[in-house]
């Protein structure tokens, strides 16, 4: 996983809310068991819609609710491969941003005011994450973040990564429990 602290660039808005993770990634396209390759197929039902447009910018804006439906990791992972960095919204569904932050994805809880401002008057917004903040235009917003997944997300650190962090502590472990012979239990 990469390290994020700054994430600047400019946005992309899907002015949708309740967008469930069936309609970011079909059910069709789930075969596949790497993380890559799914960013063709997102929002594929939607992208053949007459006037659609979503280009892969670093920022997705976002309505409410959004990855909400059966808890995929697939939906992180085609956004990611689409080319998205950040999402930005006033609500997700809690396994989706779960499932963000576990692959690198940082899912950012602005109000509503915000968001609504950020989709109509903003083309590039930064996120700061180390200090929580979003900016765009002259105005900035500040977020909040458990401080477990700020601290993953900034040294990069998935499920893996973070159990290698103890590694050291692990072997520990390991080398006290050996013992020779086996293991016998008291009746």
């Amino acid at each position: 996983m990469q390290k994020i602290t700054k994430i600047r660039g400019p946005i992309s808005v899907l002015r949708r809310s309740d967008v469930d993770t069936d309609q970011i990634i079909p059910k069709q396209f789930l075969k596949r068991v790497e993380r890559t390759g799914f960013g063709e197929f997102l929002f594929y039902d939607w992208a053949k819609e007459p006037g659609w447009d979503l280009d892969p910018n670093p920022i997705l804006v976002t309505g409410r609710n959004f990855g909400c439906g059966s808890s995929r990791e697939h939906a992180p992972w085609a956004l990611e491969d689409f080319g998205f960095k950040a999402l930005i919204a006033p609500s997700f569904a809690d396994i989706f941003y779960s499932n963000c932050t576990k692959v690198g994805l940082l899912p950012v809880y602005l109000p509503e005011e915000d968001v609504a401002d950020i989709m109509d008057n903003a083309t590039d917004v930064e996120i700061d994450l180390d200090a929580q903040l979003v900016r765009w235009n002259d105005r900035e917003a500040a977020f909040e973040i458990d401080p477990e997944i700020k601290r993953r997300m900034l040294n990069g650190l998935d499920d893996i990564g973070v159990t290698l962090s103890h590694e050291e502590d692990i072997a520990a472990y390991e080398r006290e429990r050996e013992r020779p012979g086996p293991v016998t239990t008291a009746l």
